[in-house]
């Protein structure tokens, strides 16, 4: 297992002989399924943070697809089962957070420049405040969204 990088908010990779898990803190909007699920792999006190040695590929791979925003991903390096993703893509919205989408999408930015084009999980804005549009960063819990008042008529 290593880390590719050190820099603050740059991909990361793990890995064993049996499964490859990248993390994308760019991507996190930190619900904290991973650790609260499988505290033995993910401890975000330690660093690396992610042990894979902790638990066998199949429950790493179970846990890394919980997460909504596809900022840990996973690729199998034993021959296992890689993460089906529905087509056409399924769009969740959270009450009082982002939408969630799963599957091959292409997200454009305001000037309709490609900001991914891919096949995965995200985790898209509705507040309009997340540092990292046009995808949820978690600012919502800090601005109170969805707004507890109507707008002003």
């Amino acid at each position: 297992m290593h880390e590719t990088r050190k820099e603050p908010g740059v991909e990361r990779t793990y890995r064993t002989d049996a499964i490859e898990v990248t993390w994308e803190p760019e991507r996190c909007v930190h619900v904290a399924t991973c650790f609260r699920t499988l505290g033995e792999v993910f401890k975000p006190k330690e660093r690396p943070w992610v042990r894979l040695e902790g638990a066998d590929a199949d429950r790493v791979a179970e846990v890394v697809r919980m997460c909504p925003s596809g900022a840990l991903r996973y690729r199998r390096l034993d021959d296992g089962p890689e993460e089906e993703l529905p087509d056409p893509p399924e769009v969740e919205a959270d009450d009082d957070g982002p939408l969630y989408i799963r599957g091959r999408v292409r997200i454009l930015d305001e000037h309709g420049e490609v900001v991914r084009d891919e096949v995965g999980r995200h985790a898209l804005c509705r507040c309009g405040h997340s540092g990292n549009l046009p995808f949820c960063d978690g600012t919502h819990w800090q601005v109170g969204y969805p707004p507890t008042e109507p707008p002003p008529a």
